[in-house]
């Protein structure tokens, strides 16, 4: 049985994952990052006691810039900063949690290329923030009610160095993983993608006991995501079977997600591993909540997948946070993106690429059988997802054009299919996706719509 969640409000300067935009171009800019951890600072201090966040960046160049300057603007708060140095962006909710601070801060931008970067949040028990306290933030940020109640000299903030927050890390994925397994014997190819990952990663399955072969793993500022990670699979399948590798893990890189190849080649996107896991945990009774939750963009097949093992599967809008919300408000405990963002809520707040890989790897672990025999076979329906960049500022969505063309390609596919078109929230860009049994005619449908959306753009 297929359900979707219900929509949250819609937030101007944040987007579905934060803030994110070209490196130094509004919105992000030293000045605004400045002026976002003064009103974010603001909206934290809401007593006497004393206040903290945890900061924490990918290997972008402008990460160092921006780190600076939320600094500035949390200290000239009140705000004390513990500053993590590179970690991914699931290593910060943790710390988040862990060090009791008030907030966390990721500085990137995820899997995009190092000229882009982007800041998110974290509440004190390592959540995603709600639409309403970013909604606040933005409306602070444009006030000038934070300048009436500056902090006395004596009380302006202090930045700390962590040092130690990658070891403490490590140890938390670790404990993810069961005290009476090992690793030994497994070949593992981690592909970091230049990213925050590169040093914790290949420690972790090492410190397990697997022989690790990384790659990806020599990030410069300026290559970010460049030709390796999970946006790159094919540089993963090579690898793995160049070095004939029991598995691939490829993270992105904020190391939130990752894709997996199995010894044979095949890659595995979160949909398969949604699959995957929610057998398992069927079978040894530790699934919550009678299924799993995904997005809107996750394939047919694991709906009609999931149905056929009496498991349900809810849809929310896309963004992993909807996903959380959604799990938290009823009961789930595994959820996930098909991009490889998977929430395993009984070890993390957030999506961890690495303990994510570390439960696939206790699958193989606990069955002693190559990950290819443990694959769920789901049945991939075709899908193709399109991508129309549009005027900055135009709503084509809302022409009428472009909605009776949608209607008629829903009516088209009647039961047998999907239509899926949306704005993105972090770029000018329309997606437009159509899965279906018949490839060709969904094709036919998306390209269609594509170029029905591009000329309303233009108008």
């Amino acid at each position: 049985m297929n359900k979707t969640a219900s929509k949250a409000p819609l937030r101007k300067f944040f987007g579905t994952d934060g803030i994110r935009s070209r490196a130094n171009v509004s919105p992000m800019t030293a000045e605004q990052v400045l002026k976002l951890g003064r009103a974010a600072g603001y909206v934290f201090r809401k007593n006497e006691r004393r206040h903290s966040v945890v900061i924490g960046k990918d290997t972008r160049l402008s990460g160092y810039m921006f780190e600076s300057a939320l600094r500035a603007g949390f200290t000239s708060m009140g705000i004390h900063c513990l500053q993590l140095g590179t970690l991914p962006t699931p290593a910060v909710a943790y710390m988040t949690r862990a060090l009791r601070a008030d907030a966390g801060v990721v500085i990137s931008a995820s899997h995009n290329s190092y000229q882009d970067n982007g800041i998110k949040f974290f509440d004190p028990n390592g959540m995603k923030l709600p639409d309403e306290m970013e909604a606040e933030i933005e409306r602070v940020m444009f006030e000038e009610e934070m300048d009436q109640y500056p902090p006395k000299d004596a009380d302006i903030g202090r930045a700390t160095l962590i040092a130690d927050a990658g070891g403490r890390y490590i140890e938390f994925c670790k404990n993810s993983f069961p005290k009476n397994r090992r690793l030994t014997g497994l070949r593992v190819v981690v592909d970091c993608a230049n990213g925050a990952a590169y040093k914790v990663a290949p420690a972790i399955f090492w410190e397990l006991g697997a022989e690790v072969i990384a790659i990806g793993n020599k990030p410069n500022g300026l290559n970010i995501n460049d030709g390796f990670g999970s946006l790159h699979p094919d540089v993963l399948r090579n690898k793995v079977l160049e070095v004939r590798a029991d598995i691939g893990i490829a993270l992105d890189g904020d190391a939130d997600r990752l894709l997996i190849c199995d010894e044979k080649g095949n890659i595995l996107d979160g949909d398969h591993l949604l699959a995957m896991s929610a057998i398992a945990m069927k079978r040894n009774k530790s699934l919550k909540g009678g299924g799993v939750v995904a997005t809107v963009m996750s394939n047919l097949g694991l709906e009609r997948f999931l149905a056929k093992n009496n498991l349900n599967l809810v849809r929310t809008q896309v963004g992993d946070r909807y996903v959380l919300e959604h799990m938290l408000a009823h009961g789930f405990n595994l959820g996930g993106e098909q991009s490889g963002h998977l929430l395993f809520l009984d070890h993390n707040t957030t999506g961890d690429g690495l303990v994510s890989a570390l439960k696939i790897l206790e699958l193989m672990a606990d069955s002693d059988k190559p990950l290819s025999d443990l694959d769920s076979k789901m049945e991939i329906v075709p899908q193709l997802l399109k991508n129309v960049t549009i005027e900055p500022g135009s709503e084509p969505l809302t022409n009428k054009t472009v909605i009776k063309a949608i209607n008629n390609a829903n009516a088209k596919l009647k039961n047998s299919g999907r239509i899926l078109v949306r704005k993105s929230g972090t770029e000018p860009k329309v997606r437009v996706m159509a899965e279906g049994d018949s490839l060709t005619e969904i094709t036919e449908i998306v390209n269609d719509l594509c170029r029905i959306i591009k000329k309303a753009s233009e108008v």
